[in-house]
């Protein structure tokens, strides 16, 4: 956290070798002024640069050493000393000192809560879910003008999509760029229903599209297999619910199968863009009711809502679940162990299931640039004219290549046709180092702008090391053998395409910044729904109705159709 202005001279790596002056606010007048008082002088300062066509340019063009201080919610590396850092460093002049929650688990509530008491920020802030608490306090500066001036890579980078950017509720200004890829493909699926490659093999790889198709192959692989080669009792599903897990493999997947709605997080979102807190549709009852049944007969895991999620982690790595509804990175741990053991074919396949046979699984619909999380520049920043050039090189080709493939010549080579290429050996290293990151820097730094994976630049080049081609290298045999018996290059393709769906006029909601007052009615609807649900799921088929009723009168008790009214006109908004 931003207490102090670092004055002290450093000596750094040949890579950036200078001295090191500081830049961050203080206690000074200029981290007291508000955000449009920062972005005035700054404009003032610009403005009077012009006068002086050589000054202005050896301005556009400073790399003289600075500290930036930076403030990241997701913890990857608390260093900026190594190779893609350096070069980083070597290219702009800047260096950061980075620092991340106090939380073990990447929750900044407490921090941020902490810096806008002091009224004392670090230069940038990506804060996630707690950037509405800053924008309130006025800690974050209005970027527009800064963009307009010394971001001509900002602007590229998001296109039409720069438009989203802006905070909205009648404030026209852009307070972070998104952390979000922008031109993201989607080239793996999860969240929605999985089964083991085991049984699609003992299927003949048919694989079911419905929630009815979806339970006759879970209970006839059980039939078959009720215990593993180790001697263990098979369990059809389990998930993991006892902790904030549950929106991952509990509430989230009901939006994806049985309302075949796109990730908007709690709600779903009719054709006149109406929004509803989703656990409360006909078809999410009947998809409860489902694992309701699923309970009763033994199927779904006794133990899905009250067992830990390292629990829920081990019994995947054993291989004896069949099938789980869960997001890829919520499980991947236990496909490692898996793979790492030899059990490849328990490892899992995402599916095109739905609730009915007329709707459309929603995995590979493009919801757009994702907005809401970002970076920003503070008030404490008292260079906001670097710093913004520093977030413009990022979003440079240079940049993003230095971010997501490291070090030309070390990470990555060129072939004759100057297309990127890595080795065997780092592609190795990247998947099987969980150090890689952090000696190399690629891809270390969450919560800075980036092109998505799948994105590429006018040359045809991608931008990040993951496209369809390398996808597709890495598929291991299970993997490869159902791409084979479909027909198809990638495991996605048996999904409905991209082109399939209508273009949506707005962002994943789930990732805007609603207003503070909204943000808590949410949350006391989802801590009526977590225990609501479970109880529906395990309270026994005769008692559902009766729950089920029980559970929606107490959300409409505690403000559902005002949230509902609330977050309708919210997104009224975002689409004019």
């Amino acid at each position: 956290m931003k207490m102090r202005k670092i004055l002290s001279l450093l000596t750094v790596s040949a890579l950036c070798a200078g001295l090191l002056a500081g830049c961050g606010g203080g206690s000074g007048d200029s981290s007291n002024s508000s955000s449009s008082d920062t972005s005035s002088s700054t404009n003032t300062a610009s403005d009077s640069g012009n006068d002086n066509a050589s000054g202005d340019a050896a301005a556009a063009d400073d790399k003289s050493p600075i500290t930036f201080e930076v403030f990241l919610t997701d913890a990857n590396n608390d260093s900026w000393d190594n190779p893609v850092g350096n070069a980083i460093t070597e290219a702009t002049g800047v260096t950061l000192e980075i620092s991340y929650p106090v939380s073990s688990q990447g929750d900044a509530k407490q921090d941020v809560a902490l810096m806008i008491a002091n009224d004392e920020y670090p230069d940038f802030i990506y804060a996630k879910g707690e950037a509405t608490s800053l924008y309130e306090a006025g800690a974050l500066i209005d970027m527009t003008d800064l963009i307009e001036q010394y971001g001509p890579n900002i602007k590229k980078m998001y296109g039409d999509e720069l438009e989203k950017l802006k905070w909205g509720n009648g404030d026209e200004g852009i307070y972070q760029l998104s952390y979000a890829g922008v031109g993201a493909q989607t080239l793996k699926t999860g969240g929605g229903c999985q089964i083991q490659f085991a049984a699609l093999k003992e299927n003949n790889y048919e694989y079911p599209t419905t929630l009815e198709e979806y339970e006759a192959l879970i209970k006839k692989y059980l039939e078959a297999h009720p215990t593993t080669d180790d001697g263990l009792e098979t369990i059809g599903i389990t998930m993991s619910a006892s902790d904030w897990h549950w929106m991952i493999t509990l509430g989230n997947p009901a939006g994806f199968i049985a309302d075949a709605a796109p990730d908007n997080g709690q709600w779903v979102i009719d054709e006149n863009y109406n929004c509803y807190y989703k656990h409360t549709t006909p078809e999410e009852k009947e998809y409860f009711q489902w694992l309701c049944r699923m309970y009763d007969e033994g199927i779904l895991d006794p133990n899905f809502a009250t067992q830990t999620h390292d629990d829920y982690i081990a019994k995947l790595s054993s291989g004896r679940v069949v099938a789980i509804t869960d997001a890829e990175w919520d499980y991947n741990q236990a496909q490692q162990v898996l793979i790492a053991d030899g059990k490849v074919d328990k490892t899992y396949c995402g599916l095109p299931v739905t609730l009915r046979e007329d709707q459309k699984a929603p995995a590979l619909l493009y919801q757009g640039l994702q907005v809401g999380w970002g970076i920003g520049i503070t008030k404490s920043c008292e260079d906001p004219v670097r710093a913004i050039k520093f977030l413009d090189f990022l979003c440079s080709d240079e940049g993003a290549v230095l971010h997501k493939w490291g070090v030309e010549g070390v990470n990555y080579f060129l072939d004759e046709n100057g297309m990127r290429y890595r080795t065997q050996e780092e592609i190795d290293a990247s998947n099987s180092d969980p150090d890689y990151g952090k000696k190399t820097g690629v891809g270390n730094y969450t919560g800075f702008p980036i092109y998505g994976d799948g994105s590429e630049d006018e040359n045809g080049n991608p931008y990040t090391t993951i496209t369809r081609q390398s996808v597709i290298a890495e598929y291991n045999e299970e993997q490869l053998a159902a791409c084979e018996a479909w027909g198809v290059d990638m495991l996605i393709d048996i999904f409905p395409q991209p082109d399939e769906f209508e273009l949506l006029p707005y962002s994943a909601l789930w990732a805007y910044q609603i207003p503070q007052d909204l943000s808590n009615k949410v949350d006391i609807l989802n801590e009526i729904a977590w225990p609501g649900l479970v109880k529906c799921v395990t309270g026994g088929q005769a008692n559902f109705e009766a729950n089920w009723d029980a559970m929606v009168a107490e959300l409409e008790a505690n403000g559902m159709e005002e949230a509902n009214a609330e977050m309708t006109a919210f997104l009224a908004e975002k689409i004019q």
